[in-house]
């Protein structure tokens, strides 16, 4: 919307994408920080808490009164941004703005079951939790395949060509994505910032490969697909800067949790991001920590339905460092280093064809 006033009064620079995305970063930046603290101060006259299971850690149960469902807070500030700095006559904005949306109401249904019941595995069942998201992943992929001259190649990193067209596959490839990087981030929100700052991490690496895909010129030189999705770099930077905005009350110990509201829809989203630019497989290292928890819960319940034995003193794998007396910060800050070195290396991969 702010573009339509910049052009009334003849001023181009709000033209310019880099420029919109730096505007759209500080309003979500600043509508957090301002939003954030009438949430908590609500929430605790509510009590709309998180609840903790029985068998976390007991470090974990002092944080019982904290609260959670601040993800509504953040999507809602970077929806705002979004609406006032985006085009949105783009059909990849409005895919991922219906990526947002979508899985926000998942994770809040979610959350709110939790809170009115005051307990934590009171939610949504595994099932009608895993039906609403693939319901959900499903008609944004076919929107996306509906789009008519969206690419359905697989692309490898360090290949200069595509492997094969997956055609009506790719429907199923990216659903696929959708709800396994939905759920992978969800499994990763499990202390104070850990799921924060590798989100930030991997939507600054997806939306820079965003806008050089969407710019003719850098997607040519860096031989990658050129498909109209700039804008999109947009939304990604307004969320940035609202996660920027949560970290600050997120950070140990923390003041808010996200909770499924915030977890869900920001692995959907960079999901969302991994498929529009055709960086799917590379997601696995642009969202390493996120693979690396996901993993561990895998090897995990599988070694002990089939052996009965634990491969963990507990998972997710951050649980395991907890039961090993490793301090929380600690566990926090290397693994955001390691979210950090693996985008890094995924963006070197970018001129490595």
């Amino acid at each position: 919307m702010l573009h339509l006033f910049f052009e009334y009064f003849h001023i181009n620079l709000f033209q310019y994408i880099t420029v919109r995305a730096g505007f759209a970063f500080f309003i979500a930046l600043l509508l957090t920080l301002w939003l954030m603290p009438k949430f908590i101060r609500w929430a605790q006259r509510s009590s709309s808490v998180q609840p903790i299971n029985a068998w976390a850690p007991e470090a974990h149960q002092v944080k019982a009164k904290t609260p959670t469902m601040g993800g509504i807070v953040f999507i809602g500030a970077t929806l705002l941004a979004t609406v006032l700095t985006v085009k949105l006559d783009n059909y990849y904005v409005i895919g991922a703005l219906m990526t947002l949306i979508l899985f926000a109401l998942i994770g809040f249904k979610d959350d709110w079951a939790k809170i009115r019941r005051q307990e934590n595995l009171a939610g949504l069942s595994p099932r009608a939790k895993f039906l609403m998201q693939s319901s959900s992943a499903l008609l944004v992929s076919v929107c996306l395949y509906l789009c008519g001259d969206f690419n359905t190649q697989l692309y490898v990193p360090f290949l200069k060509n595509p492997l094969f067209d997956m055609g009506p596959f790719a429907i199923l490839f990216w659903s696929f994505i959708l709800v396994g990087v939905s759920n992978a981030v969800n499994l990763t929100d499990g202390l104070d910032g850990l799921a924060t700052v590798p989100s930030i991490a991997a939507l600054t690496s997806l939306g820079i490969i965003v806008y050089v895909t969407g710019h003719a010129v850098l997607s040519s030189y860096l031989l990658l697909p050129n498909i109209p999705i700039g804008e999109v770099t947009i939304i990604a930077s307004a969320l940035i800067g609202s996660l920027a905005g949560f970290l600050w009350f997120n950070c140990h110990p923390a003041e808010v949790f996200m909770g499924d509201s915030g977890s869900l829809t920001l692995g959907a989203f960079i999901g969302y991001m991994g498929i529009i630019c055709k960086s799917e497989i590379l997601l696995i290292l642009i969202g390493a920590i996120f693979v690396i928890e996901t993993v561990s819960v895998i090897l995990q319940v599988g070694s002990y339905k089939l052996r009965n034995k634990r491969v963990f003193l507990m998972a997710p794998i951050h649980h395991h460092f907890e039961m090993k007396q490793w301090a929380e910060n600690k566990i926090i800050v290397r693994f955001w280093i390691i979210a950090m070195l693996s985008n890094l290396l995924a963006l070197i991969t970018l001129k490595i064809r």
